[in-house]
């Protein structure tokens, strides 16, 4: 935990005035997830997902997603080779720990379809073979908002592959001023040194899944899902697999809280980044707007 902790307090020195954003990120990541960030251009998507792959001393693979973009430009193809007269798979960046898929929602349907398997299997398809992928294998995404040009909504199957969406939002006014002040961040990021190895992340995941849950706060889950879940919230309520999801993101935050137990403050932490892009509201109303409203109206036990 002493080298998670070092990590953290690296990673908020490049990220300024976003600790919550960064702990979330490392959340997911230790529950395995696969994180979305999701905000306008310019304040510091690229950077987070560079950063945490340094300091975390992941293989780092970067995607730029552009309507042009084709599925083999990101897996791979298959080669004849006339010396050995077979096929050879030359191997697309998704083969790396984290692959960076810049600018997500500006490729076309078919490319954002090419990672379900990725990131569901850990593994994919090319010419009917199978491949597994590097472990650990995480997504890491920035998304533009879907008002802007070139851009393409990702399908409800491609979002639920992800455990969070988060927003970095503007800085607060002395972090900006400490931005304009300071060196460029890509020259502080450069000299980033890995403070953890795969080996301890791959520990801490398997800490982190071993987070009690105790029925009581279980039910407590229950009433949350049931509640997305009423006629007339939302076009549709959180499916059990989002609930697995819910489960998995408090525990990893449960663990950077020194906790082997989960608690109500977990859950309510990581809700709103894993519940709300799953959910479409039916009512015109602000979804996250609405899952705060639950939090606060479902008792906690």
């Amino acid at each position: 935990m002493q080298s998670l902790s070092l990590a953290y307090r690296q990673l908020n020195t490049l990220i300024l005035g976003k600790p919550q954003a960064i702990r979330l990120g490392f959340a997911c990541l230790i529950a395995r997830g696969h994180l979305l960030i999701d905000d306008v251009p310019g304040v510091g998507k690229t950077t987070l997902a560079h950063g945490l792959a340094r300091v975390l001393g992941l293989d780092y693979r970067r995607v730029q997603f552009t309507s042009d973009l084709l599925p083999a430009d990101i897996l791979g193809v298959s080669i004849y080779q006339r010396d050995s007269g077979r096929f050879e798979l030359h191997k697309g960046p998704v083969f790396t720990q984290v692959l960076l898929a810049d600018e997500i929602n500006r490729a076309s349907p078919k490319v954002q379809s090419a990672l379900l398997e990725a990131m569901e299997e850990r593994q994919v398809s090319i010419d009917g073979e199978t491949h597994a992928l590097p472990s650990p294998f995480f997504v890491i995404a920035t998304q533009n908002p879907g008002e802007q040009m070139g851009t393409f909504p990702l399908p409800e199957s491609q979002l639920d592959r992800f455990l969070m969406r988060i927003s970095l939002g503007y800085p607060p006014r002395e972090a900006e001023k400490a931005l304009l002040m300071g060196e460029d961040r890509r020259a502080l990021l450069e000299r980033f040194q890995a403070v953890m190895k795969p080996e301890e992340l791959q520990a801490l995941q398997g800490k982190a899944a071993a987070v009690t849950v105790a029925p009581a706060l279980a039910d407590y889950l229950l009433a949350l899902l049931e509640a997305t879940r009423r006629p007339g919230l939302f076009a549709t309520g959180l499916s059990p697999r989002a609930g697995q999801a819910l489960v998995a993101a408090a525990r990893g935050w449960a663990l950077l809280s020194g906790r082997d137990h989960l608690l109500p403050e977990d859950v309510k932490a990581v809700f709103l980044p894993v519940a709300a892009h799953r959910l479409q509201s039916a009512s015109g109303v602000d979804v996250e707007q609405e899952l705060e409203r639950l939090l606060a109206h479902i008792a906690i036990p």
